[in-house]
């Protein structure tokens, strides 16, 4: 049975432009970053147009969650622990994100070796990933470390941002996706993450802390505390919060534990 997002029309938006979004998940993706798949803008008529050629941004908003493995490359790791590392993350993502009711399978996934980095439509909730996310993650990074050897245990350090995204034939690119991943590289949180037992060090950006994550209640808002960081040549402001593991938290029991905080 086909994904019924995957056949749903495009929405109109203003202006008459497609909603990047659906033409992303269908595939149905033009040419270089939303240029008219045409030979003229690919070098191969005599018109052809080369690299400084006008381009239209084909762009949608997305809500971003970048993840890495602290010290994934540490050389005491072989590759099969790492192997077993990385099944362990994608199996905490996946269940941490139907826990907090966020469709996985409606998600865009780019893997980064050590990680993975996320980006959902605008059309689900933000504060889903402000809410439940983290602490969905938390307990089941805990209940993978209960049963698998030292090298074989994990901490992840997760970033929270949103914004406009542009996409190509090749994959997707932006500003909002470079400042989310100068955000998960911040010695501030790697810093924050090397100093504690937690399992989990999250970064939110500004704009994310102060436009969704302060206005929940449920979000535990007054346990971030603030952080100045570099995003690439210029400084920005962002937002730390640690999580820890509770060992006696079982797999079939963390939604409803979690739900009821």
């Amino acid at each position: 049975m086909s994904d019924p997002e995957t056949t749903r029309p495009a929405a109109a938006r203003p202006g008459g432009r497609t909603r990047g979004w659906d033409l992303l998940r269908s595939g149905q993706v033009p040419g270089a970053i939303g240029v008219a798949s045409s030979p003229q803008f690919h070098g191969e008529g005599p018109d052809a147009v080369g690299w400084r050629g006008s381009v239209g941004l084909d762009t949608t908003h997305c809500t971003m969650v970048v993840v890495d493995v602290e010290g994934f490359g540490r050389h005491s790791r072989t590759n099969p622990n790492k192997v077993r590392i990385r099944r362990g993350m994608y199996r905490a993502i996946e269940r941490s994100f139907a826990a907090a009711e966020i469709p996985w399978a409606g998600c865009r996934h780019a893997d980064l070796g050590d990680g993975v980095l996320v980006l959902a439509s605008a059309e689900i909730s933000k504060t889903l990933f402000a809410d439940f996310l983290p602490g969905f993650l938390a307990d089941e990074l805990a209940a993978h470390n209960g049963v698998h050897p030292p090298e074989e245990r994990m901490r992840l350090r997760l970033a929270l941002h949103a914004g406009e995204v542009s996409y190509d034939d090749h994959g997707v690119t932006g500003s909002s996706i470079i400042h989310a991943q100068c955000l998960l590289d911040a010695p501030e949180l790697k810093t924050a993450l090397a100093d504690t037992a937690a399992v989990l060090a999250v970064i939110a950006s500004d704009w994310f802390f102060d436009e969704v994550i302060r206005h929940s209640e449920h979000s535990g808002a007054a346990a971030y505390r603030p952080v100045a960081v570099v995003d690439g040549d210029r400084p920005a402001a962002a937002w730390i919060r640690l999580f820890a593991a509770r060992p006696a938290v079982r797999p079939h029991n963390l939604r409803s534990q979690r739900r009821s905080q």
